[in-house]
């Protein structure tokens, strides 16, 4: 896309999504839609969306968690009486390889934040506005899975390759399932399971992921969030002068909240052999009043 589409299109998300209210897309998931997902469990079946936290470095992860053992001490081990197992655990919330939540504060683009509050209120000690304490309360809602590895026949889409509105729409009607008003997206790419089968790669500079123009098809469905195995963004971006254009429409111009390097493969299965492909998702950020994202572990419920 040159500079001028994707501002063209960045202004048409914007001002057919614009809203007052501070959520953004999750007005869309409203408490008659979450009543409405809870009939989506049929077999009790749960299943994690996450992949475990990594705390070693490798080319997508040059800063790893760091979790340490702070007890029980030297002199404690194997002693009598009580003592407790103690860690300590520090991490880059945004990073290319642990799954996380991106709130609405996280994209700074003309000087803004989604709905023209202004930068400022992001600071040194935290986000005062648009924070992920947005969603503290939890994201419950109705989540559907379009497999697009699975659409095209292949384990995974290389990296650099797009997902387009037209696999989105392809991947409904092969999967016998259709967006709506207030789901959950995820859109899996397949990014786990290739780093899994050939090993992790600089994920910064390659990665299969949206294209901007798919965009259009969240704002016409109404979709409350955003997921997917990779970063949601496609690297190198289609757009030369905006690194995460998908980041800069999605949140920046509808307010739609991201996961990111979230993990399908034990999901997908589970979907295919099950013959539906929607289910209860339970989402639930830690508490980080400030901050603009938060580690999280997804919850499928089939």
């Amino acid at each position: 896309m040159t500079a001028d589409e994707f501002r063209a299109l960045y202004v048409r998300l914007r001002d057919s999504t614009r809203t007052d209210d501070p959520r953004g897309a999750l007005r869309h998931l409203t408490p008659e839609r979450v009543v409405a997902a809870a009939a989506e469990v049929q077999a009790g079946h749960t299943v994690s969306l996450a992949s475990p936290v990594e705390t070693w470095s490798g080319p997508d992860n040059p800063e790893p968690a760091v979790h340490r053992m702070t007890g029980p001490a030297a002199g404690e081990v194997g002693a009598d009486g009580l003592h407790f197992a103690l860690d300590h655990i520090a991490m880059n919330v945004h990073g290319d390889a642990d799954s996380h939540l991106d709130a609405l504060c996280h994209v700074l683009y003309d000087g803004e934040l989604y709905n023209g509050v202004p930068v400022s209120r992001v600071t040194a000690q935290g986000a005062l506005s648009l924070s992920v304490d947005l969603v503290k309360d939890g994201i419950v809602g109705r989540g559907v899975l379009l497999d697009i590895p699975r659409l095209r026949g292949e384990p995974w889409l290389e990296p650099g390759d797009h997902v387009t509105a037209a696999d989105l729409t392809a991947a409904e009607a092969a999967q016998g399932v259709r967006v709506g008003p207030g789901d959950l997206l995820l859109v899996r790419v397949g990014h786990r399971r290739r780093r899994e089968e050939l090993g992790a790669w600089n994920a910064a500079r390659a990665r299969a992921g949206l294209h901007p123009t798919a965009m259009g098809f969240l704002a016409e469905r109404q979709i409350a969030v955003l997921g997917s195995d990779g970063n949601n963004d496609t690297a190198p971006s289609a757009v030369s002068d905006v690194a995460f254009p998908v980041h800069v429409l999605a949140m920046h111009a509808m307010g739609v909240h991201l996961m990111d390097y979230l993990q399908f493969e034990q999901l997908a299965p589970v979907c295919a052999s099950a013959g539906r492909w929607s289910f209860l998702c339970v989402v639930a950020p830690l508490r980080l009043p400030a901050a603009t994202g938060s580690p999280v572990n997804p919850i499928a419920v089939l």
